[in-house]
């Protein structure tokens, strides 16, 4: 599960997150490529994790460091043991550091599960307020808006993710969430 440490202490200069396992043999660190461009460490911090860089394992037990500096490594981590915890911090060579657009997605994870949808939509507000109209976060939104029942909002928020990401348009045609506004005039495809 991730813990948005960064968020939590509105940490400035360099992101940081904790990962806590749901179980030995569960996915502890999503896999992913760094599409940010930064350079991520992570530290064991209590258990075992086995994580895996562009197909290749690597055993972590407590007090292990993993330090990736290539963001086009694949990474990701499977818990070994039961309450592992992985502390990731990431930031870019020879530039400042700033607060990421995707971290709005993982943050309204909980308030989606739970059909919060005001709480999620507020985040995903709050994301647009920091970082202006990014398509990801004007997509994320209009999903909200739209399990919300609010149509005209979200399509509106859809269009102008479209508007600024093309590839946008098709991501919708396929998202359930849009299954309310699909045949509206003016959805994206």
């Amino acid at each position: 599960m991730w813990r948005p440490v960064r968020r939590r202490f509105d940490i400035r200069a360099f992101g940081s997150n904790a990962y806590t396992s749901e179980g030995a043999g569960r996915r502890i660190v999503e896999e992913h490529v760094e599409g940010t461009g930064h350079e991520e460490v992570y530290l064991v911090v209590r258990g075992r994790a086995r994580f895996t860089l562009d197909g290749e394992d690597v055993d972590a037990p407590a007090g292990t460091i993993v330090f990736i500096r290539e963001p086009t490594v694949t990474r990701g981590a499977i818990a070994e043991e039961e309450d592992t915890v992985v502390l990731a911090v990431g930031g870019f060579a020879g530039r400042p550091f700033e607060v990421s657009a995707w971290e709005s997605f993982f943050a309204a994870i909980p308030a989606t599960r739970e059909e919060r949808w005001d709480d999620a939509i507020a985040i995903y507000e709050q994301a647009l307020e920091e970082h202006g109209p990014h398509p990801a976060v004007l997509f994320n939104l209009s999903r909200v808006e739209a399990r919300a029942g609010r149509r005209l909002e979200a399509l509106t928020h859809l269009q102008e993710a479209a508007r600024r990401d093309p590839s946008i348009a098709e991501r919708a045609r396929r998202t359930s969430d849009f299954v309310a506004i699909r045949r509206e005039p003016g959805f994206p495809g």
